[in-house]
């Protein structure tokens, strides 16, 4: 038989100072099934150093704009067999995507934005808002009259 070192047993203040979380995140992590349940000794918590590593994987997720759903999925959601990078792989294509799709977002509403600085010239809320109106309503009121015309009736 051969010597087995002992596990170091960090308590929750350590792994949370060591990867710069409170320690209710990791409670909640924990809640959550995104880290397994601590051992617990004398009624602590106490964790091996490889939670440090799930933590590492957890906050890249996070930077990448993975929602804890998401990382859950990561570690759960597939098939058991299935290596750690093919994971990635998909879930990173379907990040991409929607990070793509919040771009053109993004860059609509800037447009939006350098459009009215340039020019917005109102003194008050009301003029502001009618200008608005008369550009977003009744411009698309008067495409979809031209696209597709209809009686009017009048009372």
């Amino acid at each position: 038989m051969g010597y087995n070192p002992p596990v170091p047993a960090l308590s929750i203040s350590e792994v949370a100072n060591q990867v710069g979380l409170r320690a209710s995140a990791l409670r909640y992590y924990e809640q959550i099934g995104i880290l397994p349940p601590a051992e617990r000794r004398s009624g602590q918590r106490r964790y091996s150093l490889e939670v440090l590593y799930r933590l590492a994987v957890i906050q890249r997720a996070r930077r990448t704009g993975f929602t804890l759903d998401e990382i859950r999925r990561l570690f759960v959601g597939f098939a058991k067999r299935m290596p750690v990078s093919e994971r990635w792989r998909k879930l990173s294509q379907q990040k991409i995507t929607e990070l793509e799709s919040m771009q053109k977002e993004i860059q609509g509403m800037q447009r939006l934005l350098r459009d009215m600085m340039a020019k917005c010239h109102c003194d008050t809320v009301e003029q502001c808002g009618r200008g608005i109106f008369r550009s977003d309503f009744e411009s698309k009121r008067s495409a979809t009259n031209r696209e597709h015309p209809r009686k009017i009736r009048r009372t």
